[in-house]
């Protein structure tokens, strides 16, 4: 699965946490798009970049993280075919996959631990759509 990150300077440590956790389980192709560094950045750039990048297909799942999420997932649910969730449980990330087939999965620096991010980050990988009714209604935004 190829799979792009991205976070702002409020999301720099745990999205740098999050990338050497993918990259140690190499299952997973990762691009990093960046920040590279803790210098304020305008989160719409990364957040834009890596919406645009799922929008386009050239990559199955992405993550982006600021220091609440929110920004990050708003700016992304602007882009066509880009479902960001915003999660801070594993509940919510189980649902975002199986019920809303989100592509991207916005978290919080500023507000998850590490180990709650990690297991997030899995479970968004790992859970599958269900499709059906869920289909259906996904169907409903794109049409909208």
């Amino acid at each position: 699965m190829n799979i792009i990150i991205g976070s702002d300077h409020a999301g720099f440590d745990l999205k740098e946490k999050i990338r050497t956790f993918l990259f140690e389980r190499n299952e997973f192709l990762v691009e990093d798009a960046g920040v590279f560094n803790r210098e304020p950045v305008d989160y719409p750039i990364i957040a834009h970049h890596v919406a645009k990048n799922i929008s386009e297909g050239k990559f199955e799942r992405g993550i982006l993280i600021c220091g609440s999420g929110i920004g990050m997932s708003i700016v992304a649910n602007k882009h066509r075919n880009v479902r960001a969730a915003l999660c801070h449980n594993l509940y919510t990330v189980k649902f975002s996959r199986k019920h809303n087939d989100a592509n991207i999965l916005a978290l919080g620096g500023r507000v998850l631990g590490d180990g709650l991010a990690f297991e997030m980050v899995d479970l968004f990988l790992q859970t599958n759509f269900e499709g059906g009714r869920h289909k259906r209604r996904l169907d409903k935004i794109e049409d909208w």
